[in-house]
């Protein structure tokens, strides 16, 4: 039985037979990639799977500009042909994390401007506050009697030199590998 690669599922038609974004050619065939949108249609990008995805050839030609370069400039900058460049500026090849690597050192930026704008990273999300382990020590249950444990071996442990401090941790080890 001859050993056949596994192909990716062709374009999605959207209403009215367009396609609803465009992937490199690498991708088509299964490859790994970023899914691009359409820079001339950014809106695209957002609908895919929910998620807010960048059109990063969009963004590319962004900074590009910004600067003033020509695509002969950054050929020359990143070895990258013209046409090449122009295929990832209009959404019709999703480059490598190697060669966005290329495109933010011509730019003489950190890669990570490369997906989003301004200088400052974007915030943090929300994350949910953990709790302390002495707010754990409090919950009734398994929790709270392993959480009681750990803050009775930590008040102690801080009262052993370093030196002993690193033969009972050796010590645990091995009882915990016996154990296996």
């Amino acid at each position: 039985m001859p050993h056949h690669r596994a192909q990716a599922k062709p374009f999605q038609k959207a209403a009215g037979g367009q396609r609803d974004g465009k992937l490199s050619r690498d991708v088509q065939k299964g490859g790994r990639g970023v899914y691009t949108g359409s820079p001339r249609e950014p809106k695209i990008a957002a609908k895919h799977k929910g998620a807010n995805v960048m059109a990063i050839g969009a963004r590319l030609r962004q900074l590009r500009e910004q600067r003033k370069m020509s695509q002969g400039d950054v050929e020359k900058l990143t070895g990258l042909l013209r046409c090449y460049t122009s295929r990832v500026e209009n959404g019709h090849t999703v480059p490598s994390l190697e060669t966005l690597e290329k495109y933010a050192a011509a730019f003489s930026i950190p890669l990570y401007q490369l997906f989003y704008e301004g200088d400052e990273p974007p915030p943090l999300p929300r994350l949910m506050p953990r709790k302390t382990l002495e707010e754990l020590a409090e919950e009734p249950g398994k929790k709270g009697a392993e959480a009681k444990f750990l803050l009775k071996l930590k008040r102690l442990l801080s009262k052993v030199k370093e030196r002993d401090r690193a033969v009972f941790l050796a010590t645990a080890q091995k009882l915990a590998a016996a154990r296996k």
